[in-house]
């Protein structure tokens, strides 16, 4: 069996991973990381997640997987972006990122608030060399609502709607978000890689 390290503190994460990539990489067992959080200053979500990915093998030993993730609005320039989880202040609460990013976006015509949830999934070797790291990107593109709605999910959930669906993220079961999350997305396109370990 492979071992592979999660390079986040965030036992919810590593729950969700374990669902998403559990039946695309047999052989390869993924664990939680306890070690020290790297500072974030990429200038995207690839770079980021490479940070933490990398920072993780390192001090491991053992290869490892991150992610970066956030919600990308098309009328903001891509803003929040990977400020996504600060929008708000450094307290990084999630209804203050919420509220923030509806009152920027309160003239904003309905057919104008197009957006989309961005992860990228990065998988990193220990070693000096970055031959073996590579990192896939997911989108998961909708609209941003106007208003909350939901009990579900987290962080800017209740005020995403994806194309193809009358509800928010936030009011999705766990299993329909899995199925076409841009973390689902981003790992499943990274799942051969990983898996590759193993063989």
């Amino acid at each position: 069996m492979t071992t592979v390290v999660l390079a986040s503190h965030n036992a919810h994460k590593l729950e969700e991973l374990r669902r998403i990539l559990g039946p695309l990489i047999p052989g390869v067992e993924l664990v939680g990381y306890d070690g020290p959080e790297p500072v974030e200053n990429g200038l995207s979500f690839e770079q980021n997640a490479f940070i933490k990915a990398r920072a993780a093998a390192a001090r491991t030993g053992l290869p490892a997987i991150a992610d970066d993730s956030g919600i990308a609005v098309d009328v903001l320039g891509g803003s929040p972006g990977i400020f996504s989880a600060r929008w708000g202040g450094p307290a990084r609460d999630d209804r203050a990122n919420v509220e923030l990013l509806l009152w920027q976006l309160t003239d904003v015509a309905d057919d104008h608030r197009d957006a989309g949830f961005v992860c990228a999934a990065a998988l990193a070797l220990p070693g000096d060399s970055r031959d073996g790291d590579i990192c896939e990107l997911g989108v998961w593109p909708g609209r941003v609502l106007r208003q909350p709605t939901g009990e579900h999910g987290f962080g800017y959930d209740p005020i995403f709607q994806p194309d193809g669906e009358s509800r928010s993220a936030a009011e999705l079961t766990g299993a329909e978000k899995d199925a076409q999350s841009h973390r689902t997305r981003a790992f499943t396109a990274l799942a051969p890689a990983i898996r590759a370990l193993a063989e």
